[in-house]
């Protein structure tokens, strides 16, 4: 009962109209137009484009991507964004948005079952269901089930990074 009230709060607070969707269209589009066309993850797709993962998130997938904002990303120390945008730091950028995504196509319903994923860099991420919604790793989901032709996003608060 206490998963079924935590993804009916979730639902409730994860508008996606609020970070500028429009749901109806984007199933049609890719991971990668759909987090273009939301205008709220400008950093990540410049982060994906600097890393050449553009055409593997566009690919067939499916995938999950738990998208981190622009106001995650300013979050991060002075400096962190410019310097992985690098072209010598491209291994561990590609290391650390690859930690973001899980292969196959995994809705809000099925992550709060979930204690953990392995995610395409490799390693899993831990993930929580509380009272106060879903963490996964330090990170707050804040949106869910944004649908792309391709997989699902949800939104998170923070930038994850994989352990050593």
């Amino acid at each position: 009962m206490k998963k079924f009230m935590t993804i009916l709060a979730i639902a409730a607070i994860t508008n996606s109209t609020a970070f500028g969707y429009d749901q109806s269209d984007e199933a049609q589009k890719d991971i990668v137009d759909v987090a273009i066309a939301a205008e709220s993850f400008t950093t990540l797709v410049a982060a994906v484009q600097a890393a050449d993962l553009v055409d593997v998130l566009r690919g067939e997938g499916p995938f999950t991507v738990f998208a981190p904002t622009d106001e995650a990303f300013s979050q991060l120390p002075a400096g962190t964004v410019e310097t992985l945008l690098m072209p010598e730091n491209k291994a561990m950028l590609q290391a650390i948005l690859t930690y973001h995504v899980i292969a196959g196509k995994v809705m809000a319903a099925d992550v709060v079952e979930l204690s953990s994923a392995e995610t395409v860099q490799g390693q899993s991420i831990t993930i929580s269901v509380s009272d106060e919604g879903v963490m996964v790793d330090n990170a707050s989901v804040i949106a869910t089930d944004i649908e792309a032709s391709n997989g699902v996003i949800h939104v998170i608060d923070a930038v994850i990074f994989p352990g050593e």
